[in-house]
C-alpha cells in the first residue's frame, strides 16, 4: 500500500514551499513558482485558486501582482495545504470491504486503522511551512543530515534540478 499525494497536492505543497522560502520578500509571479518547482505554468492558477479561497495565499493581479502567503509560514500546516488540495483526511470508508454480516457497523481492524489515520493527520498538522522551508534550504545547500538507510528504496524519478530559490 502506498500513501502519497496526488498531483494537486504535490503541486500545492511545492508552490507553498516557494512562497514560504520567499516569505517577506514580496510576491512571486506564477511563472517564477512554476519554473522553480517544475509545475506546468498553465496549471498553476488551478492549484493556487483553492489556496487563495481557503485564505492560505493572497493573490494580487496586475504587473506588480503575484502570490504571497496570507500568514507567516510557521502558522501554515502541511495538513491545511494537503486538505485544501486533496480534500479532508477522513476515515469514512472501512478498510475491509465486504466481510461477514456481523461487520455491519465495525470491522476487526477499525480501531487500529483509525489510530493510524489520526497519527498521520497529527503529524501533518504539527509540520509547518517554516520547518519545511528551513529543511528545503538545508537540502539545497547540501547540509541536511541524511539517514543511513535509503529514503526511497524504489527510486523516485526527478525532472532535473530546479531553479535556485533566491530568497
Amino acid at each position: 500500500m502506498e500513501i502519497s499525494l496526488g498531483r494537486k497536492g504535490d503541486y500545492a505543497v511545492r508552490a507553498m514551499l516557494v512562497l514560504a522560502r520567499s516569505y517577506g520578500a514580496g510576491r512571486r509571479k506564477s511563472r517564477q513558482i512554476a519554473a522553480t518547482m517544475d509545475i506546468p505554468e498553465r496549471y498553476l492558477p488551478q492549484i493556487m485558486a483553492p489556496l487563495v479561497h481557503a485564505g492560505l495565499v493572497n493573490a494580487t493581479a496586475g504587473r506588480d501582482g503575484g502570490y504571497e502567503l496570507a500568514r507567516p509560514p510557521r502558522e501554515l500546516s502541511l495538513l491545511e495545504v494537503v486538505e485544501v488540495a486533496e480534500g479532508a483526511i477522513t476515515g469514512d470508508r472501512c478498510l475491509l470491504q465486504g466481510g461477514p454480516c456481523d461487520w455491519e457497523h465495525i470491522c476487526p481492524v477499525h480501531h487500529a486503522w483509525a489510530r493510524a489515520h489520526d497519527a498521520l493527520a497529527k503529524e501533518l498538522r504539527r509540520t509547518n511551512f517554516e520547518q519545511l522551508a528551513k529543511n528545503d534550504r538545508l537540502i539545497e545547500d547540501g547540509e541536511f543530515p541524511l539517514p543511513d538507510h535509503p529514503l526511497h528504496p524504489v527510486p523516485v524519478e526527478r525532472n532535473g534540478r530546479r531553479e535556485a530559490l533566491d530568497a
